[in-house]
């Protein structure tokens, strides 16, 4: 599998779960790979056990809501990778679960700051170069909760419409330009994140017991499909793990 031999990509939020499996999926495929998480030993780890496999991989600590720091990511991304075709917005939390009334206000703005601010930060760094570049792809990690509210999830709820949005704002402005933006959702997939959902014990997503959520495995086959070729018909859509024909495409 060589598909993205020669490509470059950055990842945020590799430390774990979805972002960590895309990160070493992207290797596999034959990019050099730069993750990014506020936790830097466990980018790290990961970065060195894709190395260590024969792939191309560095790491760095970042907050992708300091537009310092994602301007910094960025800048070595493009060094140590030789350039950066692919960008991924995967970092994001589910915190503050509460219901309005109750919840924190400098946490639910830290949502927000994190799950759209962070994504914009990014865009607005890497898209430049890319555009200068002849054109390079961004994914968007979005979710259902971008288009259905819960309870207690209002800042997240919130942060993924906006997100869904900015991803139609880049096609708008940028497609011609050799920009291809997707939003993807993942579906429910286990992840740590689930665990803090059920633990919160509100509404109807934090029931799901967890040997029905689906393999993370299967998101990142998704998610890397739409970073080749073969989804240039897809650019400026928001793709479904829980979309039928996505799945089609993907042979599951």
């Amino acid at each position: 599998m060589a598909q993205l031999k020669g490509k470059s990509a950055l990842v945020t939020g590799a430390s774990r779960g979805l972002g960590e499996g895309v990160a070493r999926a992207l290797a596999q495929a034959g990019a050099a790979v730069m993750l990014a998480a506020r936790d830097v030993a466990a980018v790290e780890r990961v970065a060195a056990e894709i190395t260590a496999a024969g792939g191309r991989a560095f790491a760095l600590a970042c907050d992708v809501a300091d537009f310092a720091q994602v301007e910094r990511l960025v800048a070595q991304a493009r060094l140590r990778c030789g350039g950066l075709d692919i960008l991924v917005n995967n970092a994001g939390v589910i915190e503050p679960i509460a219901e309005i009334a109750a919840s924190d206000p400098e946490a639910w703005a830290r949502n927000i700051a994190v799950n759209l601010v962070g994504p914009y930060n990014a865009v607005r760094v890497a898209m430049p170069g890319m555009v200068a570049a002849g054109g390079g792809t961004i994914v968007n990690v979005s979710s259902g909760a971008a288009y259905r509210p819960l309870e207690g999830w209002s800042a997240y709820c919130s942060g993924k419409a906006g997100l869904a949005m900015f991803t139609r704002a880049i096609a708008l402005e940028a497609g011609a330009k050799g920009i291809r933006a997707f939003g993807f959702s993942p579906g429910t997939i286990d992840t740590e994140m689930q665990v803090k959902i059920r633990a919160s014990k509100m509404n109807v997503i934090s029931q799901i017991p967890r040997e029905q959520l689906s393999p993370v495995a299967e998101a990142v086959q998704g998610l890397v499909y739409l970073c080749t070729a073969a989804a240039d018909d897809m650019a400026g859509q928001d793709a479904s793990m829980r979309d039928e024909a996505f799945r089609k495409r993907l042979g599951l």
